[in-house]
C-alpha cells in the first residue's frame, strides 16, 4: 500500500485521517458511517491536512479502536489493521468492510444509539430516509423500479430545478410523506436518485 499517495486522493467517503484516538464515541461514529456506506479505511497518525504524525502507542490505539468497534457499534464490527511505517513513524491503518449486517448504530456521550453515513469526508447523522436507504441495500439486488407518474413528475422537476426535497414532492404528487418516502428511497437504492445534506436541509438529485 503507497500511504503518501493515498493521502494525496485526501478525505472522502472512504478515507478518513485522525491524529491519535481519544474518545470512543467519536471513533465509533466514524467506525459505523464507513460499516453502512461502501466500507473505507481509518489512517491514524495522519492529521487533517495530510502530514504525517505517526502514533505514539500502535497498542493504546488499537485497543482504543477494537473497544469503540465492539462495545460502541451495534452490531458490533470487526476491523482489520495494518502498520506501515512512513520516514521511521508508523501509520496504523484500519479497514472498515462494508457490512453485510447493517444498519450499524453508534452510542454517543448520552448513551443513545444513532445511525451515521458517510457523505463526502464527514460521518453523518443518517435521516430516516437513508436509515431506510441503509436497510433496504442489504437485499436491493436485481430490484425493480416502477415508473408511475409520481416517479414522471419527479424526473420533470429534478429537469427543471436541479433538486428536490421530501417536502416538495409531497406537494408536487399529492402523495402521503410515507409513500413519497418509500418512492425515494426505492430511487436512490437503485441509483437513481443520490441524497444530499446541507445544514439546513436534506435534498435529492440525480445521480
Amino acid at each position: 500500500m503507497n500511504i503518501r499517495k493515498l493521502i494525496l486522493q485526501g478525505e472522502g467517503t472512504m478515507l478518513d485521517f485522525k491524529k491519535t484516538i481519544t474518545n470512543n464515541e467519536k471513533i465509533a461514529k466514524s467506525l459505523v458511517a464507513f460499516a453502512n456506506n461502501k466500507g473505507g479505511k481509518l489512517l491514524i497518525g495522519v492529521a487533517d491536512n495530510g502530514n504525517i504524525i505517526g502514533v505514539k502507542s500502535e497498542d493504546e490505539e488499537r485497543y482504543m479502536i477494537t473497544k469503540s468497534a465492539h462495545q460502541f457499534c451495534k452490531p458490533a464490527i470487526e476491523p482489520e489493521f495494518e502498520e506501515i511505517y512512513v520516514d521511521d513513524k508508523l501509520v496504523l491503518v484500519v479497514n472498515i468492510p462494508k457490512s453485510d449486517t447493517k444498519p450499524h448504530y453508534a452510542l454517543d456521550e448520552n448513551k443513545k444509539w444513532w445511525v451515521y453515513f458517510r457523505v463526502n469526508d464527514k460521518s453523518l447523522l443518517a435521516s430516516k430516509i437513508i436509515v431506510d436507504v441503509i436497510k433496504k441495500s442489504n437485499d436491493a439486488i436485481g430490484q425493480l423500479i416502477p415508473y408511475t407518474d409520481d416517479e414522471k413528475k419527479l424526473f420533470e422537476y429534478l429537469g427543471q430545478e436541479g433538486r428536490i426535497t421530501l417536502k416538495q414532492f409531497t406537494r408536487l404528487t399529492r402523495s402521503s410523506n410515507k409513500k413519497a418516502q418509500k418512492i425515494i428511497v426505492n430511487l436512490i437504492v437503485s441509483g437513481v436518485l443520490k441524497p444530499n445534506t446541507s445544514e439546513k436541509e436534506e435534498y435529492f438529485t440525480t445521480t
